[in-house]
């Protein structure tokens, strides 16, 4: 990842928004890498990256119409610096709604940038963490630390403390926790991963908790495919969705299950 490219990119984009607002928030986020990430830009280097594309149909969401598919692009990558979580969810409803969603989280490694080594038996390291959330409704930047942990049998296990600096709404905390754990059964090899959301009530939002995993199973070995396509469910559990109270009138604790198909390329 080119991250002197990418900041050039938000100075040149800020100067064409009409939203003020949206236009203090990239100058902030673009602050943020200027600090932490300039110093790793000349000589950045990609580890490892992974490429995926992803398609969920359901009939049980909230808020809004029950019958959705989703089309997901994500990128994930490491870095000399940290790493990088990126995604892409263009969502079609059957009533004819359709609507895009994105987040993209960098995260600065202090033992990569000479900070300081944090590293026993439960912790592997420690990180400066962002989130920058992208609807067609706000643009919410998240700033915190994280922790990646050593838990055996997990590819990855991860935890995340944010302050939200919300756009519609008042500023409060999310804690964010991800996984990936791959296991056996017999000769076929599957993958339980996701994520959890919590945050915390404030005067004009209740707090809110967001469930999502899914378990894959992987088709490359039978099929002879020499990239990851993998065939599973996705469960959704959320309470109070988006900060909603759930109501008689209005019900946002959702409990949903999709059908998944994913391809790593």
């Amino acid at each position: 990842m080119n991250i002197a490219a990418l900041i050039m990119a938000l100075k040149y984009h800020s100067k064409y928004l009409k939203d003020s607002l949206l236009m203090r928030k990239l100058i902030c986020l673009k602050s943020i890498l200027v600090t932490l990430l300039l110093p790793f830009s000349v000589h950045s280097e990609v580890l490892w990256q992974d490429f995926s594309v992803s398609y969920t149909y359901g009939q049980d969401f909230r808020v809004g119409d029950p019958d959705r598919q989703i089309i997901t692009l994500e990128h994930a990558a490491g870095t000399n610096w940290g790493d990088s979580f990126m995604f892409l969810d263009h969502l079609r409803s059957d009533n004819g709604d359709r609507d895009n969603y994105a987040e993209w989280s960098p995260r600065l490694s202090l033992c990569k940038a000479g900070i300081s080594c944090i590293s026993n038996s439960w912790i592997k390291d420690v990180l400066v963490a962002s989130t920058l959330e992208m609807s067609t409704v706000s643009t919410d930047i998240l700033l915190g630390m994280g922790a990646d942990l050593d838990i055996r049998g997990f590819t990855f296990l991860q935890v995340n403390v944010y302050r939200r600096q919300n756009d519609n709404v008042s500023n409060n905390w999310q804690i964010t926790s991800a996984w990936s754990r791959p296991f056996k059964f017999g000769n076929h090899s599957f993958i339980y991963d996701g994520f959890i959301d919590w945050y915390n009530t404030t005067k004009d939002q209740n707090s809110s908790l967001n469930w999502t995993s899914q378990l894959k199973w992987s088709a490359s070995d039978w099929l002879g495919l020499s990239s990851q396509l993998y065939f599973g469910v996705e469960y959704v559990f959320w309470r109070n969705k988006f900060g909603i109270a759930d109501s008689p009138a209005l019900r946002t604790n959702e409990s949903n299950i999709n059908a998944l198909v994913k391809w790593h390329f």
